[in-house]
């Protein structure tokens, strides 16, 4: 049968997903420099395709540009034909960077760090999913079993991680039923988020190709195991390593300290963008290994920032190996907005000098409220609305993006709850399941 091979240029949207539009492979070096046309009200499509109140109406023209540094060319088997996209930024037709672009966002913030602190940011996003149509065995979390099972599929992902240009490093069978982990090696920058992107993408190609579907939703069951995004990052002098400080408290450099200080300063008012769902904050409990309060932990999986730990026996240096991890955040949201949010927040730490954390030891959530405040701790919000109020009230926060970009964020989330409303919990987790 005929074909000609298109490539789509696409971009993470204020739901999370991966939207764009194809054109002939062939017209990819016009494209980089005039785009493709897009709208801005797409901004205010909901993960259930539903239209959030929009700013924009049916007026005005953009333009998405593909980045070939962020091209993709995958080619599973002869049969198949090639998975070909790139991510890209939307800009005004006059060239400037539109403001509600995601890609955009996140350069603006790397921008800012690097300004202030003339590092460059490395890291990586480790992603659980589950197997849509695999009610799962007891009995295999963790186990050879259970990577034997899917380990063909494990293997291709793995060979086609490498052809995409990501740097494949573990693949296990995790706890939840049909739950599985996927993990890479770090990138720099923008690449950071452009690469977790990637590997879902990547995720679901090849789980289709088995005839499979797999979902990143943050919990689909209120009683079962969630999926979470782990957030790996640490700092470059060049390519010196510029996070671990022997003599630093829990062995943070004075810059991560305050970087991690103000991420947790502001977390409350930024977990709105980076665990995004209405369902996320049935994850986002107590002992459900996932993050639940504004605290440092030291090799602590309920911590919503983690020290990770480091191996003498490794031949990698400790100060290579030191990095601290994001724990409050799942993949409901656009990597580009969940980093551009960390990092601001890191910077405005770094800004105002905030101390290095103390790192907790105990169970956060056998304290109240006045006892957790004493100590600097508060429950993380429990709820979208109420994620979405912190946000709004934290002129800081607004601040760090362009005008109007928050109040039309939430905009956009109370279009996705209003989809929801009436609807039994399950069926909420249901839809999420589908979406993600």
């Amino acid at each position: 049968m005929i074909a000609e091979e298109m490539l789509i240029a696409c971009c993470t949207d204020l739901a999370g997903k991966v939207r764009g539009k194809a054109f002939p492979a062939t017209q990819l070096d016009k494209r980089t420099k005039r785009g493709i046309g897009w709208t801005p009200t797409n901004a205010q499509i909901t993960c259930f395709d539903t239209i959030a109140e929009s700013p924009f109406g049916s007026l005005g023209d953009l333009v998405l540009i593909p980045d070939e540094t962020a091209r993709v060319r995958v080619q599973l088997s002869d049969d198949l034909p090639a998975e070909h996209f790139a991510l890209g930024d939307i800009r005004h037709t006059d060239g400037r960077p539109w403001e509600f672009c995601t890609r955009s966002i996140l350069r603006s913030a790397l921008d800012r760090f690097n300004r202030v602190t003339g590092l460059t940011l490395l890291g990586a996003f480790e992603h659980e999913f589950q197997f849509r149509n695999d009610a799962g065995r007891i009995g295999e979390a963790y186990s050879v079993n259970g990577f034997r099972i899917e380990r063909r599929l494990a293997e291709t992902l793995v060979a086609a991680m490498r052809a995409a240009g990501l740097e494949p490093d573990t693949f296990m069978k995790e706890f939840g039923s049909g739950q599985y982990e996927v993990t890479m090696g770090p990138s720099r920058g923008i690449a950071i988020a452009d690469q977790s992107t990637i590997l879902r993408e990547l995720v679901h190609l090849v789980a289709n190709a088995f005839g499979k579907e797999v979902t990143f939703t943050p919990i689909r069951d209120p009683a079962g195991v969630g999926n979470g995004v782990h957030i790996h990052l640490s700092f470059l002098n060049s390519d010196t390593p510029a996070t671990w400080d022997p003599n630093g408290k829990h062995e943070l450099s004075k810059t991560a300290g305050q970087f991690v200080g103000g991420i947790l300063k502001y977390l409350p008012a930024i977990v709105a963008i980076t665990a995004p769902s209405v369902i996320s904050y049935l994850r986002l409990t107590p002992h459900r290994w996932s993050a639940a309060f504004n605290n440092l932990g030291f090799r602590d999986r309920e911590a919503s920032v983690r020290i990770c730990p480091v191996s003498d026996l490794s031949d990698i240096s400790k100060a290579a190996q030191f990095n601290f991890e994001f724990r409050a955040a799942d993949a409901t949201a656009s990597p580009h907005l969940q980093l551009a949010a960390i990092v601001h927040a890191g910077v405005q730490g770094i800004e105002e000098e905030l101390a290095t954390p103390d790192a907790t030891t105990e169970d956060l959530s056998l304290l109240d409220t006045s006892a957790l405040a004493e100590r600097g701790y508060c429950r993380l919000p429990t709820s979208l609305p109420e994620a979405l109020d912190r946000l709004l009230a934290n002129s800081t926060v607004s601040g760090w993006f362009p005008a109007g970009f928050t109040e039309t964020y939430a905009k956009h989330k109370k279009g996705e709850m209003a989809f929801l409303e009436g609807k039994p919990q399950l069926e909420i987790c249901s839809l999420y399941e589908q979406v993600y």
